[in-house]
């Protein structure tokens, strides 16, 4: 459920480019005519924009944005403009090569996508950077952290709604069990979360707090200063309840001491198809003030008016 506001009847592909050059033209760069165009078209419609573009000015419709824009109102044009799967390649890259353990971008890229949509991002990676995802992944990480993240970088889980309920019994049991003796990078948790399909982890879940009277997140918090137990929170809640997750990035993003700019950026520009009107109704429940309102109290200028746009304010 996307709040992206795409218009009854769009300008063709040429017609949209043909302003977007306009819009490059002349002293100053129209960014109002850049958000009312870009912001405005979904997936398929900027794909075919920028493949006009690039055949009408024989270039790269991203090169010109890089030329004419420039600070966050650029980072938000261009991570936009560009394909989901080859954005989620890139932010990928970027996080494998900052690797810390509380980077959380390849877990939310590995478990907040479809199966589908993975694939095509590992396709992505591979016409990229001339290696795979999962080899790079391995290459920049180490200990629990590799066997944790490879796996889940891999999967191409089942996303259909068959729930096998016990399997979902016997398996949380399992976790239990394992979760009790603090084994927590045992290789059944890891075999669980990395291959089962969402609605059977869903299921899992819920028979765990029903058999042992604690959710599951709650026993993963035995550890506050475990890096590696926050990372499989992180994971369940990426898998099951993204919303939530996105929204408490959102929130912490907002509520510092200067705004992340980037977490900003990057939540909004991979969540304004997929998810937001959810993360939105989230945000407002959490802290009893619309998303939009945070987003204006905090930036200004183009960048909040792409922002506003894109979140469909």
């Amino acid at each position: 459920m996307a709040t992206l506001t795409v218009p009854q009847s769009i300008p063709s592909p040429t017609e949209d480019s043909e302003q977007l050059r306009n819009a490059f033209k002349g002293w100053g760069t129209n960014e109002g005519l850049i958000i009312s165009i870009l912001a405005h078209r979904n997936a398929a419609q900027r794909k075919l924009i920028r493949q006009t573009y690039a055949e009408t000015y024989g270039e790269d419709l991203l090169q010109s944005l890089d030329k004419e824009l420039s600070s966050d109102f650029e980072g938000i044009v261009l991570l936009w403009t560009l394909d989901p799967a080859e954005r989620d390649a890139l932010l990928a890259n970027e996080a494998t090569r900052k690797w810390t353990s509380n980077n959380r971008v390849i877990l939310e890229i590995a478990c907040t996508r479809s199966s589908h949509d993975l694939l095509l991002v590992r396709q992505a990676y591979h016409a990229r950077f001339k290696r795979s995802l999962e080899e790079d992944v391995a290459a920049h990480t180490t200990g629990d952290f590799r066997k944790l993240l490879v796996p889940l970088v891999s999967s191409y889980r089942y996303e259909g709604p068959e729930v096998n309920v016990t399997l979902a019994k016997s398996e949380a049991k399992i976790l239990h069990n394992n979760i009790s003796e603090k084994a927590y990078n045992h290789d059944e948790i890891i075999r669980i979360l990395t291959t089962r399909s969402k609605t059977q982890l869903n299921a899992t879940f819920n028979h765990y707090n029903n058999e042992f009277g604690n959710a599951i997140t709650k026993d993963l918090k035995a550890d506050p200063e475990d890096d590696f137990l926050a990372a499989v929170r992180t994971t369940i809640k990426c898998l099951l309840t993204p919303e939530k997750y996105f929204e408490k990035v959102l929130r912490l993003a907002i509520n510092k001491l200067g705004t992340d700019e980037w977490a900003l950026t990057r939540v909004v520009a991979t969540r304004a198809e997929v998810d937001m009107k959810q993360i939105k109704e989230e945000y407002y429940r959490r802290n009893s003030v619309p998303l939009d309102h945070a987003i204006k109290g905090d930036t200004s200028g183009d960048y909040e008016a792409m922002l506003l746009a894109l979140i469909g304010a």
